[in-house]
């Protein structure tokens, strides 16, 4: 009897101790499962249903279901925020890669200071765009910047490269560029370091010159790492919002407006908060179904015909 006490006892302590290690993972897990669900999910879904109501944030609004993404059709101000938007993406993502590239194939060469062009070169991406965007106002500022400085020294005339409407965009462009090439080129770096030696050096015996060996061999095992490196920039440009805010805030005369900076001032100057949250979901439907597309047609060519 006794014999049997103490095995039914041991049945009854097994589900215990199998469940501690359980309980000890979400121990650990617990803390930021919490923050990403009241951080992340919690405003996704309390947005999805903000865009559904007449919302100002001041007083208490109405529900109006999908009104808010019809407007969105018909609202001037929004297509050319989105123009705005998908000219900075064209110009700024292909940009990236090809200044990238051959910057990493230089540095993938063995040369001196290489590990010290590498720091300088990524440093400007670890700088938040805000910081750069504060930098670029001071060295583009025209009257006491010193890229004026320099043309005017050079016999050129002073330009406003964040006050002429002309020019506003693609000098964003380029601060972005500036601030962001470090990515394209760790990337394209660490993906030209993990080549096989013997595809290059068996290239190389068959007679393929440098040219060849670059287009036959290395790119495509580079396709991987550009694939990722255009939906991580597609991305990265449809959200653009920090430089546009620490440099123009959407001027001159609204050229330099884009879509999340729209909605920054839909929902947080204009107090239509459920408007707001109406482009910001559009914006983050047309991201996945960019991305998706970019990372299906990747797929679709590595697949055997």
């Amino acid at each position: 009897m006794a014999a049997d006490a103490l095995t039914m006892r041991g049945r009854r302590a097994r589900p215990r101790v199998r469940l501690m290690p359980h309980l000890t993972g979400w121990g650990f897990v617990g803390p930021a499962t919490l923050v990403i669900v009241g951080l992340s999910i919690f405003p996704a879904v309390w947005a999805l249903i903000l865009s559904l109501r007449d919302d100002n944030l001041l007083a208490p609004g109405s529900f109006v279901g999908l009104q808010n993404y019809r407007d969105l059709l018909d609202d001037p101000d929004l297509r050319a925020a989105t123009l705005h938007t998908l000219l900075y993406s064209v110009l700024y993502v292909p940009g990236s890669l090809i200044i990238g590239l051959p910057i990493a194939l230089a540095l993938n060469r063995p040369i001196r200071f290489r590990a010290f062009y590498r720091t300088c070169l990524f440093v400007p991406y670890v700088v938040s765009a805000a910081a750069t965007g504060i930098l670029a106002n001071f060295i583009l500022d025209p009257q006491f910047g010193i890229v004026n400085d320099l043309l005017a020294g050079a016999g050129i005339a002073r330009q406003g490269f964040l006050q002429d409407p002309s020019q506003a965009l693609l000098t964003l462009v380029v601060v972005s560029l500036w601030g962001s090439v470090g990515l394209p080129i760790v990337v394209y770096l660490a993906a030209l370091q993990d080549i096989p030696r013997e595809l290059l050096e068996a290239a190389r015996v068959d007679g393929a010159g440098a040219f060849r060996v670059f287009r036959a061999v290395t790119l495509p095992q580079l396709r991987p790492a550009t694939v990722f490196l255009v939906i991580w920039q597609t991305i990265d440009a449809l959200q653009l919002f920090d430089l546009v805010y620490t440099t123009t805030k959407g001027q001159p005369l609204d050229s330099t407006t884009v879509i999340v900076f729209y909605l920054y001032q839909q929902a947080f100057q204009l107090f239509h908060a459920g408007y707001g949250a109406a482009v910001a979901y559009a914006l983050f439907v047309v991201t996945l179904v960019v991305s998706g597309g970019a990372l299906w047609y990747a797929r679709r060519g590595e697949a055997p015909s």
